[in-house]
């Protein structure tokens, strides 16, 4: 008996594992594949992901994938401005994936949709109902722009006033009109339900996990800077991120000059894809490197001296923070970083919100050798205990397992539900 089947969509293609919403994502696929047969849907934004179409080709029943061409896109979502959309939906918008999405809703009727992101859902908002909808949300993205447009001045925080109104709007049209909506951690999940209270028996908060077997101090890593050169801190993600940009600039201009005070030869190291020209710009700079896209951060994490976490404007729970404790390194964080990661400041990491507690803190530990190992040895232990990938999927069983019916019809999905 063939498995029932589900349609997944997402806005980029979760592979190659550089960026921790593909890794989620990728992780989320195989989990599912035990139960059904995926059709699957995607956006292409970076061309050097189309050398790994095939891979996650080969683990679904039927995929379509569509280019995405960025400059392009910024301007057509400016029809969002003329049909009262978020800008963010028109953005990721392409006719052909919606009329895939329409053909296999009409043809398969999954009996399970799970769509991550509130930017794809009007993919399948407006379908007739075959089955669950699952929606993703990660983070409630209207707090990001309603951040965004705190900080930001005229044009630009006009346009995100506009967008945290809009995405408000379709964020509680998901939570309404889908079985579930999945927040990546309990405060994010805890949030939409005060902001959502008709559908808070329909919020759900669902952990990442960390590979770590992957992200393990115990592999050899060959150095690809000279650690004798001197201490060195590193910060890891996709630096075309807003927030992510906020950090290594707020991080280079507040908070490495104090650290160079004390110690000349401190180096920064910007490690992560399609950096921005705010972050191109700081490798200027006496002792920062940015390196753009890398095939493996773990070599920069493991020789660095810590791990960073700046953030100032942040949602949800930060993957690096995560692959950086896994990789037993002592991290520093924000407030912002810490969100949802169940650690505990002075034992598993360090907290600073403020660039001189920041500073003191990377300068203290450059000459602390012990402290630097029991920091790193707990942050290790916690991701071991707490965020194994295969304890947090296991939250998606209660809303995706086929129902009951169909696994007694098919052996093969009753055994994996066992």
């Amino acid at each position: 008996m063939a498995k029932p089947n589900l349609l997944f969509l997402m806005q980029r293609l979760p592979y190659p594992l550089i960026k921790g919403e593909k890794t989620r994502n990728f992780k989320i696929l195989n989990y599912l594949l035990k139960w059904y047969d995926v059709h699957f849907g995607c956006l292409i934004d970076d061309p050097a992901d189309v050398q790994h179409i095939e891979t996650v080709r080969a683990l679904c029943k039927d995929m379509f994938t569509a280019p995405l061409n960025k400059k392009r896109a910024k301007l057509t979502c400016v029809t969002g401005l003329l049909t009262g959309e978020p800008l963010s939906v028109t953005f990721f918008r392409d006719r052909g994936l919606q009329r895939w999405v329409d053909d296999v809703a009409a043809r398969v009727k999954p009996e399970m949709i799970f769509v991550n992101s509130s930017n794809m859902a009007p993919y399948i908002l407006d379908l007739p109902r075959t089955g669950k909808r699952v929606v993703e949300l990660g983070d409630v993205d209207s707090e990001k722009f309603r951040s965004y447009a705190e900080t930001a001045s005229m044009p630009m925080r006009q346009i995100y006033q506009r967008e945290w109104r809009l995405v408000k709007q379709l964020e509680r049209r998901v939570a309404l009109e889908c079985d579930y909506s999945v927040l990546v951690t309990e405060p994010e999940a805890a949030l939409f339900r005060r902001e959502v209270p008709e559908a808070a028996d329909k919020i759900v908060g669902i952990s990442c996990g960390v590979d770590h077997r992957y992200f393990d101090p115990a592999h050899e890593y060959e150095p690809l800077f000279d650690p004798a050169a001197g201490p060195s801190f590193v910060f890891t993600g996709n630096m075309d991120y807003l927030p992510n940009i906020d950090a290594v600039v707020w991080f280079a201009d507040a908070v490495l000059p104090l650290i160079q005070k004390a110690s000349p030869a401190a180096r920064f190291f910007i490690v992560g894809s399609n950096p921005a020209d705010a972050v191109r710009r700081l490798a200027t700079r006496d002792g920062i490197t940015v390196t753009g896209r890398v095939p493996d951060v773990r070599p920069y994490i493991h020789h660095a001296t810590a791990s960073v976490g700046p953030m100032r404007i942040a949602r949800g729970i930060q993957n690096k923070v995560l692959e950086a404790m896994a990789m037993g390194k002592p991290v520093i964080v924000t407030s912002g970083a810490l969100e949802g990661i169940d650690a505990i400041p002075g034992r598993d990491l360090i907290l600073a919100d403020d660039a001189i507690s920041f500073a003191s803190a990377a300068i203290r530990l450059i000459g602390a050798t012990e402290e630097r190992a029991t920091l790193g040895q707990a942050a290790r232990r916690l991701i071991l205990e707490r965020y194994d990938w295969d304890a947090c999927l296991s939250g998606f069983d209660p809303l995706m397992r086929p129902s009951p019916a169909r696994r007694s019809l098919a052996p093969v999905l009753a055994g994996a539900a066992s």
